[in-house]
């Protein structure tokens, strides 16, 4: 089983729950346009487009990228350096550190390498844990059986991991270049490639589909149960769909052992060589492969006691061979699972990405192929945003580092992979939360929780002044900041502040509300403005008096009609509310300003007033 899929597609503590909007179209490589809202793919003419894009080229995916000219490799440093805060980071090793322990039943891992960085500093790379603990599981007593201690192995900061599903991101950038060298169409139908694909009605699904999950493919079958490769491809041949192709997002391996196929078929190289000629040979990861020779083994984290009923092969402990059922029967390489790797060499990868497909010397792929990789295909299913390969704006696992074009992948064995181009940060989290056995593992507690904690990492700094009032980022809380009493007498009353937020999508938001005389709070309506280079924008009106979701991660200024309130002595209040689930970075309001007329009734810049201010959760931050 890869990913976070478990027979029948992702287990329920795994599921995206967020109904999150996609991000605005814009022309891609001159291949994707924006019709009414959705998308309209015409044929991509990428072939070439690595020769052009040099150093020098302003095409950008992220905020890293966006002169071209900042495409930095990876050293070690400081917080700092890496313009992050220290606490935050810290506080993330303390929150991985507590799934080490019953969480609640049962560890969540045994250990875990975990990796933090921005820009082209790595701030946190921190092995935890033990990478091989168990010798088997015990299912009489649902305990796990312990190596002598001389034969536990700790984690170290080099320790290689089955990476699951995140292998798919390699098949994935390995179809791009494809794409990209004109050999692949995007929109071509896999049967125009592998014609023995289109029995049970596969004919109409495209290499798109594949990419997105949305094919139609149920989550997996158990091709392992046939001997032979034949037989394997027979099963896949004669696969019918579930539904109909375009018409529903699925996550599914099937798909990309299909593209595993397109690739060997159009190249004539089979996967692992064309991983190794061009990917990891070309950036230097050198500990990034399939099938490890037993050499590593001492420092590869083991995996399962794998035995029926939960596994479906008898293998006892897995360890430095492929844990997936499927990747197993295929020898070790198949395009869903079987990648080993290290945080470091997915660190190298995830600044490539970030760079625009620039590592040093070596280009793997375009910028606008790149872009591609980070832009949503799928706006036809609000919550399972999807680029070529990559998820999107996925908080189950992500956390408050979610944005529209935040990318990422996880894998079944503990992993994760993280990239947000807003703030030019990425986050590896490798576990082995399989070992011993995959049913002590529930949800992606330790992802989000790592994932909140590089987000606030991220300082986001006052629109003036020295500090402004942020919200905090808890869960399932409410959080509120209250103006005093104030007589408004003109029919110009207004209120003006700054504003930032970033929530998770309709689940949790920031409310303006408004008391008259001791009565029950009701909405303000009001207006924002998002600053940008040029002609001024114009206003967004928020008729509930409310926000919510994706707001650029950027200061807005907010204008408010209080002259409904003529005459009243009114109360102001800011209202954070989140529900138990996850977060996004939180909220911010700076340099507060109540104006009657001509007259300013009220300032937060004035101490006086500054000091009448009531804080319920929210806190002063100069970040």
């Amino acid at each position: 089983m890869t990913g976070d899929t478990q027979g029948n597609g992702r287990t329920s503590e795994d599921t995206p729950r967020t109904a999150g909007s996609g991000i605005a179209r814009r022309r891609l490589g001159g291949g994707i346009l924006a019709l009414g809202g959705a998308l309209a793919l015409t044929p991509i003419p990428l072939a070439g487009a690595a020769a052009r894009s040099g150093p020098g080229s302003a095409a950008g995916t992220g905020a890293g990228m966006e002169s071209g000219a900042h495409r930095p490799t990876l050293r070690r440093g400081s917080a700092a350096r890496a313009g992050l805060l220290q606490e935050p980071l810290d506080q993330l090793v303390r929150d991985a550190e507590t799934y080490l322990a019953d969480s609640p039943e049962h560890p969540w891992y045994a250990g875990a390498v975990l990796l933090a960085g921005r820009g082209g500093t790595v701030a946190l790379h921190r092995p935890i844990g033990k990478a091989v603990r168990y010798s088997a599981y015990d299912e009489k007593t649902d305990t796990g059986v312990e190596f002598p201690a001389d034969r536990q192995i700790a984690m170290a900061e080099d320790t290689v991991f089955d990476l699951a599903s995140i292998s798919k991101l390699f098949t994935s950038l390995l179809a791009v270049q494809q794409i990209e060298r004109g050999r692949l169409e995007l929109e071509a139908t896999v049967a125009s490639y592998l014609p023995d694909f289109a029995g049970g009605g596969k004919q109409d699904i495209t290499v798109r589909q594949l990419l997105t999950h949305t094919s139609g493919f149920r989550s997996w079958i158990p091709l392992y149960k046939e001997p032979t490769r034949e037989g394997k491809l027979r099963m896949l041949w004669d696969e019918v769909p579930a539904s109909t192709p375009g018409s529903a997002y699925l996550y599914s391996d099937l798909n990309l052992i299909s593209l595993q196929l397109i690739l060997e078929h159009l190249t004539g190289r089979p996967l692992d060589v064309l991983l190794r000629e061009e990917i990891t040979a070309p950036l230097g990861m050198h500990r990034t492969r399939y099938n490890p020779p037993a050499s590593w083994k001492p420092k590869i984290a083991a995996t399962e006691d794998a035995r029926l009923p939960w596994s479906g092969l008898e293998r006892g402990l897995v360890w430095g061979e492929v844990h997936d059922e499927n990747a197993f029967g295929f020898g070790g390489v198949a395009g869903h699972a079987g990648v080993f790797s290290c945080a470091w060499d997915l660190a190298v990868l995830a600044r490539t990405l970030l760079n625009g497909g620039v590592y040093g010397r070596s280009r793997i792929l375009s910028e606008e192929s790149v872009d591609l990789l980070f832009t949503d295909f799928n706006t036809a299913f609000p919550g399972d945003e999807h680029g070529l390969g990559f998820e999107l704006y996925q908080h189950w696992y992500m956390g408050a580092m979610a944005t529209p074009r935040s990318a990422g992948h996880t894998g079944f064995t503990g992993t994760s992979l993280v990239l947000d181009p807003t703030t030019d940060t990425f986050l590896i989290v490798l576990g082995n939360s399989v070992h011993p056995v995959r049913s002590w593992r529930s949800g992606s507690a330790p992802r989000v929780a790592t994932a909140n904690q590089l987000a606030r990492a991220v300082p986001v700094r006052p629109e003036r002044g020295r500090t402004a009032w942020f919200s905090g980022m808890a869960s399932a809380s409410t959080a509120t900041l209250t103006l005093p009493a104030l007589r408004l007498d003109s029919a110009r009353a207004r209120l003006e502040c700054a504003l930032w937020w970033d929530t998770e999508p309709a689940s949790d938001g920031l409310f303006l509300e408004a008391s008259a005389g001791g009565e029950e709070w009701q909405p303000v309506p009001f207006t924002t403005v998002r600053p940008g280079p040029g002609h001024r924008p114009d206003p967004v009106p928020h008729p509930a008096g409310s926000v919510t979701g994706w707001s650029g991660r950027v200061w807005h200024r907010l204008e408010a009609d209080l002259s409904a309130w003529r005459g009243a002595s009114l109360r102001l209040r800011w209202r954070y509310t989140t529900d138990q689930l996850y977060v996004g970075r939180g909220a911010y309001v700076d340099a507060l300003r109540v104006r009657d007329g001509g007259r300013t009734v009220f300032d937060s810049e004035r101490p006086r007033d500054a000091g009448r201010i009531g804080a319920t959760g929210w806190v002063r931050s100069a970040d």
